[in-house]
């Protein structure tokens, strides 16, 4: 899909402003923001009516702060019309809530998002750094293969270990904070894993289970197989498949561990209880409480894995997501009320100062870069 040309954008963000604007032009501007590149678009940020059309959009989106998309009450208008203009160009747009000039300046503290980067950690001990491999090769181990391809994934090869007496070995990929990977298993299941999360697993599956660990969060695509259900332990629970689709969100420091399923279906089972889920239902694990939720967002889950942020919730959490992805430390010199929350969704390509600023737009929190560390004041 072509870039938008400035007076494209500019005559539909108008009539978004009018509210004249028809759905499938609605739908093209929502498109225009999905296009993702690692470069901004070099629009020149000293554009006097750049400026000035920004100023007019964002005056108008300031003076209904109170109903905004991106405030406590969510309105419903797309965030690529906003996103658009603060992202794509490489600059940030600034409103103050005394003053409604819009005020343009170059981004000038870079903190990249996070990349294809994890660790390997073999059954002996041995660690590689999957970033630093080369493509192809990286080991071999009771017989099974294990190749990284280009695009961030490891794959384990076990075509012709018929052997039952061939020792197991687990191996376990890391994601740290700033990190991804995907991992392929030798019976043919895709591992999406997300920042700051591990899975641990048999370099081949034998006996009556396919069983691994994880911790943080992770995305399953499990390969049939009725004589061998698939088994994820995790915080306090145990997902288990014949086939199916479904995302984990099991980090430490969140309250609630959330089991998403896609397809097929799943059965949870904690200490006391078990539950089956069919698709779009949500299992909720709150210590030793299980509860499920049907007809959720599933967009809402897997956003990650698709390489954006959807916002849905509030400061704290969405603060959280961002910690894991940028590896920032975030401090916090105002606690956020629990009112205080946002909708909207951004691409995880984006500098940390993209979507701060995007944040920033209600008026009710500000952000400060320190270094590494994100200081949160109201």
């Amino acid at each position: 899909m072509k870039r938008p040309t400035r007076s494209q954008l500019n005559e539909l963000a108008d009539k978004w402003m009018k509210g004249t604007i028809t759905p499938l032009e609605k739908e093209q501007l929502d498109k225009w923001y999905d296009l993702d590149t690692a470069e901004p678009v070099t629009w020149a940020a000293n554009d006097t009516s750049e400026a000035q059309f920004a100023a007019r959009l964002l005056s108008n989106i300031n003076a209904k702060k109170k109903s905004t998309y991106w405030s406590k009450r969510r309105w419903q208008i797309p965030a690529a019309a906003i996103l658009l203009i603060t992202l794509s160009l490489g600059t940030y747009l600034y409103v103050s809530t005394s003053n409604p000039k819009a005020q343009v300046a170059v981004l000038d503290k870079k903190i990249r998002p996070g990349k294809n980067q994890a660790i390997l950690i073999l059954g002996n001990g041995e660690r590689i750094m999957l970033s630093d491999a080369i493509n192809g090769e990286v080991a071999s181990r009771s017989g099974v293969k294990i190749t990284k391809t280009a695009d961030g994934q490891l794959v384990y090869d076990a075509t012709g270990t018929a052997n039952e007496n061939r020792q197991v070995e687990y191996h376990t990929i890391e994601a740290p904070a700033g990190g991804q990977w995907q991992v392929k298993l030798p019976d043919g299941s895709m591992i999406f894993l997300n920042a700051s999360s591990s899975i641990t697993y048999p370099t081949r599956f034998a006996g009556h289970e396919r069983k691994v660990q994880m911790t943080g969060e992770a995305y399953f695509e499990i390969a049939p197989d009725k004589k061998m259900p698939f088994r994820v332990a995790s915080r306090g629970q145990t997902v288990e498949v014949l086939g199916t689709h479904f995302n984990i969100m099991a980090y430490a420091d969140e309250k609630i561990t959330r089991t998403t399923l896609l397809e097929g279906s799943v059965k949870i089972i904690t200490g006391s209880e078990s539950k089956m889920l069919k698709p779009g239902d949500q299992a909720q694990l709150s210590g030793n409480q299980l509860q499920v939720t049907s007809g959720v967002d599933m967009e809402d889950a897997v956003a990650w894995k698709n390489g954006y942020f959807k916002f849905n919730e509030g400061l704290e959490s969405i603060m959280a997501k961002i910690s894991r992805w940028y590896d920032v430390e975030v401090e916090y010199r105002d606690k956020p009320g629990s009112d205080l929350t946002f909708s909207g969704k951004i691409s995880r390509s984006r500098d940390i100062s993209g979507i701060l600023k995007m944040l920033e737009y209600t008026g009710d929190v500000h952000f400060k870069l320190a270094g590494r560390r994100v200081i949160v004041t109201k």
